[in-house]
């Protein structure tokens, strides 16, 4: 009996988990973390610093608590604790741009037509404000701002993982194609001080970019355009993180092909993504492919995809490794 009601109880609780994502939501646009490095703060001290009402601050707070999201002591005072560490918005791995911006109606709507989108086999985010997600991004400025924010911060850790394990022995340039702000780039020039680096991406996209720093004067170059179009030729190692995945099938060949196009005979390809495995354990793509199913009209993909992705492109795997479950690295070249 015992264990019905404990499945019973674990069921129910998954199916309110949608409380949970609101009230992280919350507490990062409150910036509650930020304001508890200070110290502990009761509710009422900190709604009168964030400008809350206090007793529902309370409760968000207590039901934050009951997952390691801060933590009330017998004094009623609410301390940050390493799982909430993240949220601080000057925390080293910070992720509060971008739990602030998943809260918005764009992708909280979107989830909740996850029944239609499975339905129709359509994207959710699609069939609510009528025009693609990026066209989406375009149109709203703001947005689009946080929006690209949100996936520097998201990616800055990643990004230093990946060029952690990346080698370049005998590279001079790289493009980084679709780099977003160009963290990915920045960490890989300051690890391989012969390198220069390319920066591609839509043009408001490039025009938020993180490479001008003293350190790497005169090695880099941000150059907007389109990679369904053209990709800046000629380099010896070309970049793609965390771009396939939220396209489909037919937009990744188009991105592969365009790259393959620009690409010398001796040049690699790395592609960075999450790669789902065999088996029902937990995995970020398994969660990704749900937000590229509600959003992005993307999909997660597992290692065996990518590389039939790849061979369609005119590659060949090289290469594997996987410094993050959010961020496997295949190497490709060009078939010959």
């Amino acid at each position: 009996m015992a264990g019905d009601r404990d499945r019973h109880d674990e069921l129910l609780e998954l199916a309110l988990g949608y409380v949970y994502s609101a009230a992280l939501h919350a507490a990062a646009r409150f910036g509650v973390a930020d304001r508890l490095a200070q110290g502990p703060r009761t509710a009422d001290e900190l709604a009168g610093a964030v400008g809350a009402d206090g007793a529902y601050l309370y409760r968000l707070l207590r039901f934050l608590a009951t997952k390691g999201v801060f933590r009330e002591d017998g004094a009623g005072r609410f301390h940050l604790t390493p799982l909430a560490e993240p949220l601080r918005r000057d925390a080293a791995r910070s992720l509060r741009d971008y739990i602030t911006v998943r809260g918005e109606p764009a992708f909280w709507e979107s989830a909740g037509r996850l029944y239609d989108a499975v339905r129709t086999g359509t994207t959710a985010f699609e069939s609510i404000y009528g025009v693609a997600f990026y066209d989406h991004v375009a149109a709203e400025p703001e947005f689009g701002r946080d929006f690209n924010s949100s996936m520097a911060a998201f990616s800055e850790a990643l990004s230093n993982d990946v060029a952690a394990v990346c080698e370049f022995p005998d590279a001079r340039s790289v493009v980084d194609v679709g780099g977003g702000h160009g963290g990915l780039l920045r960490a890989v020039l300051r690890r391989n001080p012969g390198l220069t680096g390319t920066l591609f991406d839509l043009e408001n996209v490039v025009a938020g970019h993180v490479l001008d720093v003293p350190d790497l004067a005169g090695r880099w170059s941000a150059e907007p355009g389109d990679f369904f179009v053209s990709v800046p030729a000629g380099a010896d190692v070309y970049l793609l993180k965390h771009v396939l995945a939220s396209w489909p099938d037919d937009r990744c060949l188009r991105i592969l092909r365009t790259c393959r196009a620009a690409m010398p005979a001796h040049a690699r390809l790395l592609v960075v993504n999450a790669m789902i495995p065999a088996g029902n354990e937990p995995h970020p793509g398994k969660t990704i492919d749900m937000l590229m199913m509600t959003v992005l009209n993307g999909r997660g993909r597992t290692r065996a995809e990518y590389e039939a992705l790849l061979a369609a492109s005119g590659f060949t795997v090289a290469g594997f490794c996987e410094p993050s479950p959010h961020a496997s690295v295949l190497e490709a070249v060009a078939a010959r």
